[in-house]
């Protein structure tokens, strides 16, 4: 079963998105697994160096012996408190060993002697999940979390979507634990996912029936997301929605043809179509359950290359609706202010600069590699993924640049990659500066000025004009010129972040 759970798991959390909760029916169940999971993860790695391994943590109360904190804890801890009661030591030393292998992996120092500070520590690196792999490394976070009682009722993350589930459930705590997942984030997690290992359909058919006061199959369709075979077919239907719209504006239904849409209007359509493509196949992703034959109807629906370079018009697309959208403001066009380009839906967990990094070193490399893909298979790849969006520009242009036959190590691109970005922005800044008059140097201190603070300075503008010795229209002018040409800068290099002061320019 913990192989199943393993090969299932980027599945159903939508490639490491989110993380996931083990219910097991006893502490020696817990601990069972726990040990299964170490020797099969270590299997894997030995039969594949690349294979990246899920961070397990473990977590069940140790026996009481008299302290007040444990026994307080297990208050609602039935199964646990009786656990307990039988070869205590033996529970002891495992939860030792366990929380010392927490505290290598994340470098903490707990102890069974102060168990509370252990378990609030797990439950923040659950809710951790939230932050990408960039701002907070995925070494940092919990996968799945073995439990027996903790955590089935009362604890809610977002970005907890999956409970695997091998312990009978009944009535109300069956609600209570399935309700762990069902925090709606977005469409990156329409719903929550159950993986049963112990055939309780029939419980849960009673328990929906309790909980809802309906017995019929209304109740069910509130409850439970359709099987996939509905989904199936509604993707099918947007993806022929998609090409009736296409052949509306006289293009074949092809990826390329997106750029050839005439004004906003049938843009904006195209994005709301395929917003809706992207969706539910979002969906289709995480069930865990397609057999061959489905997974082989959802590929010739809409075939995965095709998907990836739909993907890549689409944010072409938005990214130029939403430039639209943030210089209009209020005045933009109102069916432009109110689009939203959801572009959590085309991010991916996996995707960030680091594998972009090291898919090109073993792209690059002339000894065998897991994944090697030609230059433009990895710009394809990067622009049909959201995550590098505000760095795409920048990472195709050093791409193309590249050497496809020269063996590159992933540092050294790394590497490269920084001072291409720093050349460039040097470039851009020295060029503004020519254009406008200014000293290089004096342009660069200002603009580093506000990074520093995230302030703009009206002031400082002032003093930087200064030397050209302008009258005070000239000076307007000047600024307003200069400002056009900045603003676009500073906003690449704010990342996102806001600048204060910075808007009375845009």
């Amino acid at each position: 079963m913990a192989e199943a759970i393993l090969e299932k798991h980027d599945a159903a959390t939508n490639s490491r998105r989110f993380n996931a909760i083990l219910a097991t029916a006893s502490i020696n169940n817990a601990i069972e697994y726990y040990q299964l999971f170490k020797s099969v993860q270590t299997r894997f790695i030995a039969s594949d160096p690349n294979y990246q391994p899920l961070n397990i943590a473990c977590v069940f109360s140790p026996p009481a012996e008299g302290n007040k904190d444990i026994q307080q804890i297990q208050e609602d801890l039935v199964q646990e408190k009786e656990d307990n009661k039988q070869n205590p030591e033996e529970k002891k030393a495992a939860l030792k060993i366990i929380i010392d292998d927490y505290n290598n992996q994340y470098g903490t120092n707990h102890s069974i002697n102060e168990f509370d500070l252990y378990y609030q520590d797990i439950q923040l690196r659950i809710k951790d999940q939230k932050y990408s792999n960039k701002d907070y490394p995925h070494k940092n976070k919990i996968d799945i979390t073995i439990v027996v009682d903790m955590l089935l009722t009362g604890f809610d993350s977002k970005y907890l979507n999956t409970l695997y589930v091998d312990k009978n459930l009944k009535y109300h705590g069956l609600i209570q634990a399935f309700s762990r997942t069902n925090r709606i984030l977005n469409d990156t997690k329409p719903y929550g996912n159950i993986l049963d290992f112990r055939s309780q359909q029939e419980a849960v058919n009673q328990a929906i029936a309790l909980f809802s006061g309906e017995d019929g199959g209304k109740a069910k369709e509130i409850w439970l997301v359709a099987p996939a075979p509905v989904v199936i077919e509604k993707y099918k239907k947007a993806v022929e929605d998609l090409g009736i719209f296409m052949q509306e504006h006289n293009l074949a239904n092809e990826p390329k043809e997106v750029y050839n849409l005439k004004g906003d209007a049938a843009r904006i359509t195209f994005v709301k179509n395929f917003k809706e493509v992207q969706r539910l196949k979002t969906q289709l992703d995480q069930y865990t359950d397609l057999d061959e034959a489905q997974k082989q109807k959802i590929e010739a629906i809409l075939p995965g290359e095709t998907l990836l370079e739909f993907r890549s018009s689409y944010i072409e697309t938005a990214r130029k609706l939403r430039e639209v959208q943030r210089k209009g403001g209020e005045n933009a066009p109102p069916e432009i202010q109110q689009l939203d380009f959801e572009f959590v839906l085309f991010a991916s967990a996996i995707i960030d600069y680091d594998y972009i990094m090291n898919l090109i070193a073993d792209s690059t490399q002339k000894k065998p590699a897991r994944q090697k893909m030609t230059k433009a298979q990895v710009i394809s790849l990067l622009g049909a993924n959201a995550n590098l969006m505000d760095e795409q520009e920048d990472m195709t242009e050093f791409i193309n640049g590249l050497d496809w036959n020269k063996g590159y190590t992933a540092d050294e691109l790394k590497t490269g990659y920084d001072t291409f970005k720093d050349d460039k922005y040097n470039k851009e800044l020295a060029a503004v500066a020519h254009k406008h008059g200014l000293q290089t140097a004096d342009l660069k201190a200002f603009v580093e000025q506000i990074m520093s603070r995230m302030i703009f300075d009206g002031e400082k503008l002032t003093d930087l004009l200064e030397p050209l010795e302008l009258s005070w229209k000239e000076r307007r002018v000047k600024e307003l010129a200069l400002m056009a040409d900045l603003v676009p800068l500073l906003k690449k290099l704010a990342q996102g972040r806001e600048i204060s002061g910075l808007a009375a320019y845009e």
